[in-house]
């Protein structure tokens, strides 16, 4: 009988550290699974509140030919007789959770033309942007995610010591010019007219 009780024993304790390990690893992937869900969100988040200063560099860009020497100027734009507002808050980066922007100067006046995430981390969202994202694909930094605002029409030159990027440079196969500063609304549709380049004309077949 002491022997059965011991070899009992012995089992049930093997039984409870097999359980301690399955219980360990089951919690690990649960870990996983809810780390790259959040960092999907913030991805999310990050195109949204992208999208938003885009757009609201543009409107101010719009609204006098020049960009915003800061972004508080997004929220407060008295160039005008009756103040503009162009953004209704300063978002944070949802990437590092701080107001830790990078901005992007114009290479002519050095004021602000775009912002980007100042987080060195390596994005998960890899295909699948919107055309005026299209730059983003296949990047391995947030830091590379530039919501920049091109403000050019057809044949118009872009400010001095700008380039496009070669993703999105005229071809054969995208004959109009590309114009990074298509900008949509965060929910869809398109800004204020003047803001947006029009829509090239149908080619012949």
């Amino acid at each position: 009988m002491p022997g059965s009780l011991n070899c009992a024993r012995g089992f049930t304790y093997i039984g409870l550290l097999v359980a301690v390990v399955i219980i360990g690893l089951l919690l690990t992937v649960v870990s996983r699974v809810w780390t790259t869900t959040m960092q999907r969100e913030r991805e999310t988040q990050l195109l949204w509140v992208g999208h938003a200063y885009r757009n609201a560099i543009a409107s101010y860009y719009v609204h006098g030919r020049q960009f915003p020497q800061s972004l508080q100027q997004l929220l407060q734009d008295d160039r005008s007789p009756v103040p503009l507002r162009h953004l209704r808050q300063l978002y944070p980066d949802p990437i590092t959770g701080g107001a830790d922007w990078t901005l992007i100067p114009d290479p002519s006046s050095q004021r602000i033309m775009g912002v980007a995430s100042s987080s060195k981390a390596a994005p998960i969202k890899r295909k699948g942007f919107e055309l005026v994202d299209a730059v983003f694909a296949d990047t391995e930094c947030y830091c590379v995610w530039q919501f920049i605002y091109w403000p050019r029409r057809f044949g118009a030159p872009l400010p001095s010591g700008v380039n496009v990027p070669p993703s999105t440079a005229p071809n054969p196969g995208n004959p109009a010019p590309f114009n990074p500063g298509l900008n949509t609304q965060p929910g869809g549709g398109l800004l204020t007219p003047g803001t947006t380049m029009p829509v090239p004309p149908a080619r012949p077949r």
